[in-house]
């Protein structure tokens, strides 16, 4: 029962930890998804956005935190952490979205949009002179695809009849289906899908539009180029810690090592390790790269301009971006300082979002089937 309730606590308090960071990663200038001027950073407005957001969301993780351990010790029952980790994300986001209004209201009340001539800044070099694919840092997760493909060759010829089914990284003892190269390979074929979903990632990601800023476009063009190459060379190392997980879950599968809650624990290791890393990264260098240091005369670079007065475009705390006008099908999200997001006003997007829904009633209709 202890280890349920710290593993409970330890959930609320996670949830609660990254949501504060949420806002401390982000642009300056986008305060909780809204746009400001440069002179607005400190605006007591948005500062007062931030401590209300800030005191409120450590109020709901330790309330949340109570609810939890009274709950476990009445059902004995770890999935109320599941429960009550929801109730809290929820909380955060309606807190979130609070501190947006706040911030928009005090902009169109006082006018904010209409202190600085609006323009965007444009880089065509990012067409001309893109960002390259780091292709070296694929080779650690194709190193551990060619590994667990030469020990899965060896131990093919001395598999028993029949084997559990891979589901994700653990197998289900439960039940075992005959012994196949497809059943046998599944953490091959499973290491490759990463491998190319990685890659078509960050293909897609290096040939978005570019998150400039209007204000200071030589620096934040420079700062933007560093960011994405490295978002790119994380992106390939999330992939080798996946890869490596499916190469320690193969070794079980394949009765190599006896299974254990040591080796479960072993199996789950690498996958922490992106996690940590995208933090520390983000922590480092901010939304497209803002906290990267400047080089000499960047931090006196003034334009005289403001970014464009986009939010009328952006909807749920700048979570989801609408805008017909705007050809780019993939924008930098304003909410995940690491994420892009797609430009739902782009018939493309929607082309995209039919052919995925079509996709998982295919797959679901073959789960039904049995067919997989």
């Amino acid at each position: 029962m202890i280890v349920t309730l710290g593993t409970g606590l330890i959930a609320v308090v996670l949830t609660t930890g990254l949501v504060l960071l949420l806002p401390a990663m982000g642009r300056p200038t986008l305060p909780f998804g809204v746009r400001v001027s440069v002179e607005r950073v400190d605006d007591p407005a948005v500062i007062a956005a931030r401590r209300s957001f800030a005191r409120l969301t450590v109020a709901a993780g330790a309330l949340v935190a109570v609810v939890t351990i009274a709950l476990l010790l009445l059902t004995r029952s770890g999935a109320t952490i599941g429960v009550t980790t929801s109730v809290l994300a929820v909380l955060d986001v309606l807190l979130f979205h609070r501190a947006h209004r706040m911030i928009r209201t005090a902009k169109l009340t006082g006018g904010w949009a209409a202190e600085r001539r609006q323009g965007v800044a444009v880089d065509t070099t990012f067409r001309t002179d893109p960002v390259r694919v780091p292709w070296p840092w694929a080779l650690p997760a194709l190193a551990v695809v060619l590994l667990t493909a030469g020990v899965g060759w060896a131990r093919y010829g001395t598999l028993p009849a029949t084997l559990p089914p891979l589901l994700g990284y653990t197998a289900e003892p439960a039940r075992r289906e005959p012994t196949t190269v497809l059943s046998a390979f599944q953490p091959v074929i499973f290491q490759l899908a990463v491998i190319l979903i990685a890659v078509a990632l960050v293909l897609v990601v290096l040939r978005a539009r570019p998150e400039l800023d209007a204000a200071r476009p030589r620096g934040s063009a420079r700062r933007y180029r560093v960011y994405l190459r490295g978002t790119a060379v994380m992106a390939l190392l999330t992939a080798a810690c996946l890869t490596l997980s499916l190469l320690l879950a193969a070794l079980r599968l394949w009765e190599i090592v006896t299974p254990s809650t040591l080796w479960q624990v072993v199996v789950y290791a690498p996958l922490g390790l992106p996690v940590v890393g995208w933090l520390m990264w983000e922590v480092k260098v901010g939304q497209a790269g803002h906290r990267l240091p400047a080089l000499p005369g960047e931090e006196q670079e003034d334009s005289g301009l403001g970014q464009r007065d986009d939010d009328q475009h952006w909807h749920l705390a700048g979570s989801i971006y609408v805008n017909r006008r705007d050809p780019a099908l993939l924008v930098h999200d304003r909410l995940l300082s690491w994420s892009w997001t797609l430009n739902f006003g782009h018939p493309v997007a929607w082309i995209l979002l039919g052919a995925l829904a079509v996709g998982l009633i295919v797959l679901a209709g073959l789960l039904l089937a049995g067919v997989v």
